[in-house]
């Protein structure tokens, strides 16, 4: 039996991901809180809902890609949210990168009406979304996992199951890690070069190939070189919030995080300095800002 789909939130992520399951014999339905949104995915075959609820009763698998928590609590408690649906078969999925209190206290007004919540962010930008390269953690119910599993594999290239609820979160926070402070290193090391006067394609290239290359310096490293931090893969602003959960997090559980912490005052500044809008690797362009680095 084909899953039918529905999609709370067609933005970056949700749009790609609604535009692969398309292309992949999935029937979509989305709802965003700006309809032109969610209107992107008609021409595609795709059809749009009225609310968060519509969506779910005409659906077997709901996917939230949304933006914060008042977003979440809006899908999910506001007139028409997901609490109101007459579909209590349906399998929600929620995939932001959001504190996971948050993400508990939504599992539990959904199952008050019998609605299964799970737990499952994704590893990637929306360039892994578009091509549907993005990896996949799910936590929560098996079942409902089991039953949500076959969407997984039209967005992503591979999927986790982590078990417990909760489980998904804590690892796209280590991710997430990772990316954040990646981002400034790849940054770092394109100021150096930028600042002693080597061409920085030369510069991506060489590093590309040595010990210190990674997944971020692939994908951020040519936005660098060229200087053009639009259109954003993920917005510097969506990073550092991600980066403040996640030290919020480590704080709760007594890790140190050292280099998160140093991190996140630059991603702050780079904000002020109004790249909270561009691709997180701006971080170049506020550094050859502070260092006084002429391209030219």
């Amino acid at each position: 039996m084909t899953v039918r789909v529905g999609i709370v939130g067609v933005g970056v992520m949700g749009s790609a991901m609604g535009t692969n399951l398309l292309a992949a014999g999935f029937p979509v339905t989305g709802f965003d809180v700006v309809t032109e949104a969610a209107e992107r995915l008609v021409p595609l075959g795709g059809a749009v809902a009225g609310s968060p609820a519509e969506v779910a009763n005409s659906s077997d698998v709901v996917l939230l890609s949304l933006p914060s928590v008042a977003a979440l609590e809006e899908a999910v408690e506001s007139s028409g949210g997901l609490i109101e649906t007459t579909n209590p078969s349906v399998v929600c999925v929620e995939m932001g990168t959001l504190p996971l209190d948050a993400k508990e206290a939504a599992r539990q007004q959904l199952a008050s009406v019998g609605v299964r919540l799970l737990d499952v962010p994704v590893s990637g930008t929306g360039l892994q979304a578009a091509d549907a390269t993005l990896v996949v953690f799910a936590s929560g119910d098996e079942d409902a996992f089991h039953i949500a599993e076959p969407v997984f594999g039209g967005i992503g290239r591979s999927t986790y199951y982590l078990g417990a609820f909760g489980n998904g979160s804590k690892m796209k926070y280590i991710a997430n890690l990772l990316v954040a402070v990646h981002n400034l290193a790849t940054a770092e090391a394109h100021a150096l070069g930028l600042a002693a006067g080597m061409d920085p394609a030369v510069v991506q290239q060489v590093m590309s190939d040595g010990i210190g290359a990674s997944k971020i310096l692939d994908v951020r490293g040519p936005m660098m070189v060229n200087d053009e931090y639009q259109p954003p893969s993920a917005r510097l602003d969506i990073i550092l919030k991600d980066a403040r959960i996640i030290s919020a997090f480590a704080q709760q559980h007594g890790a140190p995080t050292p280099l998160l912490d140093a991190t996140i005052p630059v991603y702050e500044a780079s904000k002020a300095a109004g790249l909270g809008s561009e691709d997180a690797a701006a971080l170049l362009r506020y550094l050859e800002q502070i260092g006084d680095i002429d391209r030219a």
